[in-house]
């Protein structure tokens, strides 16, 4: 998962490379409808949009080549796009307009797979007895009739064969065969994602749940490598996590799935991630506020500890004035005792140290519980409008209102400015001369500008973060909402424009 942004580039480099070619203009129509077929290869299952804008783009190419076969290779890759997508009205109207007689025996198998593909898809949502045994019928003949075109010992025969036999409820048999599909493809494939996921249906059925997940984990990694956007297995297992409570896991893979389907577009896609996501999140959020709970408790008891200390260092230092007067009338009294005087006298100056440190730690604990308080009160009435909010908008069945407000990342990017903005006070706070400290380290063509008017950028907010204690680069990611690879890149770049590159990070740690 933290890998994504090298495989979606990866792809992204081979659609551009296949969009240059496309853009010199001594291409011939023929070239460029090939061209563009590679780039709808390129493009399915990882941008619906784009998949769509490329196929109208090809079925254009073809009527200007008048080549009845590219448009009704154009028209069958548009109906198999539109049923992926749940769009299956259109699909079955623009399979009506094929005229099967025309096909080759290349296309003819097409044509039998998206038939059989629709209807399975109808039978299997429609709620209507008697349409689902029309799908059904309609289901098993096209299957019957893709079967007599293909090969016995191709994925698309062995893999009607499994279903017909998880329909018939012979598991140990369906799973024969999915062993032998999953020999026959790269585990990098998208073949080997939809293998692996219909296994994962087959242990789902017989009760197996370990072996569902590993099943599904496998999914995941084969559809992330290749850039499938539009992928159900980490939906799936997001919804197994919740039901096993481990909240922040499910979470995690939800919101990595919802990500997936904004970029791949589909509809479908989301109206499934929609059934669970509210689920996680709410539970998310209820473990987020017991955390809350247990971190006010401790700093409650880290303020108690800090007034008894207070106290005892009261303490000391009204006993260390009496031994200062002591001492003093025993210097009149004894001058043998010099050297003994001298060592109570350095014993008094480390305790006066130890105070004013100790005090300085007090204050930078007020001044850290104030804030918090502060903070979470004001998130507390902000999560009340937001509950006001949204239980005005339900009650009004203003659904598709509050289904764009979630979408929108405002709130989360305006609430990330006003935490910044915080931390950046608190901190300079606490530590004013921090930048002016930092840049003594700093070679001086890469020093900071010391006149930011209480802000950090966040360069400075990592190195904020690294002198308070927290080494990760993923703990660190997570508070500041970046990613790994970014947090790594900004910390190498620090260090390289540092004076000691080795020891820079200990010098900031030093940092008072």
């Amino acid at each position: 998962m933290s890998k994504r942004s090298i495989y979606d580039g990866e792809k992204e480099t081979r659609i551009n490379n296949l969009k240059d070619l496309l853009s010199d203009k001594s291409n011939s129509p023929e070239n460029n409808y090939y061209l563009v077929k590679k780039i709808i290869d390129e493009y399915a299952y990882y941008s619906f949009d784009s998949t769509l804008f490329y196929i109208e783009k090809n079925l254009k190419l073809a009527a200007q080549i008048q080549n009845e076969h590219f448009l009704n290779e154009g028209r069958l890759k548009l109906s198999g796009l539109l049923i992926s997508t749940g769009r299956y009205k259109e699909a079955v109207d623009l399979l009506t307009l094929i005229d099967k007689e025309t096909l080759s025996a290349d296309l003819i198998k097409d044509y039998y797979e998206n038939h059989m593909e629709v209807y399975s898809r109808l039978d299997f949502y429609t709620p209507i007895k008697r349409n689902k045994a029309k799908y059904l019928h309609l289901y098993e003949a096209y299957r019957d009739s893709l079967l007599s075109k293909i090969d016995e010992r191709s994925d698309m025969f062995l893999g009607i064969q499994e279903k017909k036999l998880r329909d018939e409820g012979k598991f140990d048999e369906a799973l024969d065969i999915n062993f032998k599909r999953e020999k026959m493809v790269s585990t990098e494939s998208r073949a080997f994602a939809i293998i692996s996921f219909e296994r994962a249906i087959l242990y789902a059925i017989t009760g197996d749940i370990e072996n569902e997940k590993k099943c599904l984990i496998k999914s995941a990694i084969a559809d992330i490598k290749s850039s499938i956007k539009d992928n159900a297995s980490l939906t799936l297992l997001a919804t197994i996590y919740f039901r096993e409570n481990e909240i922040e896991r499910a979470h995690n893979y939800i919101n990595f799935s919802f990500e997936d389907a904004e970029v791949y577009n589909s509809q479908f896609r989301f109206v499934n991630i929609s059934n669970i996501l509210p689920l996680i999140s709410k539970s998310y959020e209820q473990n987020s506020m017991e955390q809350k709970s247990k971190l006010t408790i401790m700093l409650i008891f880290i303020s108690v500890l800090a007034v008894v200390l207070l106290g005892a260092l009261f303490y000391i230092f009204k006993q260390v004035k009496k031994l200062s007067a002591a001492r003093n009338k025993l210097k009149l009294v004894n001058r043998n005792l010099k050297d003994l005087n001298n060592q109570l006298s350095i014993s008094n100056d480390d305790l006066n140290r130890l105070y004013t440190e100790l005090s300085e730690a007090n204050r930078i604990k007020e001044h850290y519980i104030g804030t918090f308080l502060n903070l979470y009160s004001d998130y507390l009435e902000k999560l009340d409008m937001y509950r006001k909010m949204v239980r005005k908008y339900i009650s009004t069945n203003k659904f598709k209102a509050l289904l764009d407000m979630t979408k929108s990342k405002q709130l989360i990017d305006s609430e990330m400015e006003v935490f910044f903005k915080n931390f950046d006070e608190s901190f300079l706070h606490i530590y004013p001369s921090f930048i002016k400290q930092v840049n003594e380290f700093m070679q001086p063509e890469f020093r900071f500008d010391e006149k930011t008017e209480g802000r950090l950028n966040t360069e400075l907010r990592i190195l904020a973060l690294i002198r308070l204690g927290i080494q990760s680069s993923s703990q660190i990611a997570k508070i500041l909402r970046y990613s790994v690879n970014t947090i790594y890149n900004y910390r190498v770049k620090v260090k390289n424009n540092s004076k000691n590159r080795d020891e820079f990070e200990d010098l900031i740690k030093k940092i008072h």
